[in-house]
């Protein structure tokens, strides 16, 4: 089923502030994760299960998980329990379906010349990585930086909306999913569809390393503000960023942005996660603090998302829901925390023994 050698299996009274979380609540979004994790034989029971079962309270829903799963201590590949958690959130951009002289920012769709090919079905050790890129003659070449995507250098897209301020279709993009309010004052929705296959850049760290900022300013609140206060250098440090995203329209009707999972996501109780080191769709108890606070964060989590910032054993992203309020706090998160991924008990977990030195074989 997996092979995810940084995972520990502990007992649960080591899963440190496991009382503390109301558990029920997250209870919609662990079934949001078993419409599709029930097709696979590892989960077949304990989902058909809970899918029968009427919302639990806290202490049915501990229980549940208690018996039905067996937790794992998520881990570094030099064995720390710590790791970065960051948050992010669905955004509301002003736009249209059309350009105008306000909107006229583009949303593209995938690009028909944009090849993306998984690399697992030639190299299964490359699981969860793909190579994009588009044919030159009989070779495949890299796809345009985000730079040569907005001149319009070799790129011909297909926009499905315009977003009328470039610095918030710029976060949509960080985002992955959002709505555009349309001047009738409905909304379309937009999610992820594809990625250019460069690698992001955080435009804050390189704020920071130019000295334009301090490193606590970093936010996106931060950079919001320096852009409004340098116009004239903000297209070339929106360029900086290679990495570039295309969109696709979804259904008004859904609950929340899909995450990878292709699950709607829930504000407070979703994740995105590195596929590599934690099964895409499993619950997670993580224990962090609120953005720029001491305050606890104690929460069981589902990993229904990735992304291609989020990289590491122990490593989330933070779904806090969606609108300016859920932006405010997404934008100034950046704190410590601890992971644990609960499996169920029978679920086939290949694992790698650790090296003499303590250190896990790399992958």
């Amino acid at each position: 089923m997996g092979n995810y050698p940084l995972l520990k299996p502990v007992a649960w009274a080591d899963v440190a502030f496991w009382q503390d979380d109301a558990v029920g609540e997250n209870w919609a979004s662990f079934l949001q994760s078993c419409s599709t994790l029930v097709k696979r034989s590892a989960w077949q029971a304990v989902c058909t299960e809970a899918r029968a079962m009427p919302a639990p309270n806290d202490a049915n829903a501990r229980a549940f998980f208690e018996q039905r799963f067996q937790p794992y201590r998520a881990t570094t590949e030099d064995g720390g329990e710590e790791g970065l958690v960051t948050g992010y959130y669905e955004p509301l951009l002003k736009g249209n379906r059309v350009r105008t002289d306000r909107a006229r920012h583009p949303l593209y769709a995938t690009p028909d010349d944009l090849i993306s090919v998984d690399l697992a079905a030639v190299y299964p050790e490359l699981k969860n990585l793909r190579l994009r890129g588009r044919l030159s003659g009989n070779k495949v070449v890299p796809y345009p930086a985000r730079k040569d995507i907005e001149a319009g250098n070799g790129f011909k897209g297909k926009p499905i909306a315009w977003a009328e301020d470039p610095v918030d279709l710029f976060f949509l993009q960080i985002q992955g999913s959002g709505r555009i309010e349309l001047p009738d004052g409905t909304h379309l929705r937009v999610g992820y569809a594809e990625q250019n296959g460069h690698p992001y850049l955080s435009i804050g760290k390189l704020l920071v390393e130019r000295g334009e900022l301090l490193l606590e300013q970093a936010s996106m609140q931060g950079i919001k503000d320096w852009g409004a206060r340098n116009p004239d250098k903000l297209a070339d440090l929106l360029a900086s960023n290679p990495s570039y995203v295309f969109f696709r329209e979804l259904p008004n009707g859904l609950s929340g942005p899909l995450g990878a999972l292709g699950v709607p996501l829930t504000g407070g109780r979703s994740i995105a996660v590195d596929p590599r080191f934690i099964p895409l769709g499993a619950p997670v108890f993580l224990a962090t603090t609120q953005p720029n606070s001491p305050e606890p964060l104690n929460r069981l989590v589902m990993a229904q998302d990735t992304g291609s910032a989020i990289r590491g054993g122990v490593r989330a992203d933070f779904f806090w829901g969606f609108g300016e309020a859920a932006g405010e706090l997404a934008g100034r998160m950046k704190q410590s925390g601890r992971m644990w991924v609960l499996l169920p008990k029978d679920y086939p977990l290949a694992r790698q023994q650790p090296k003499p030195n303590g250190v896990n074989a790399r992958r």
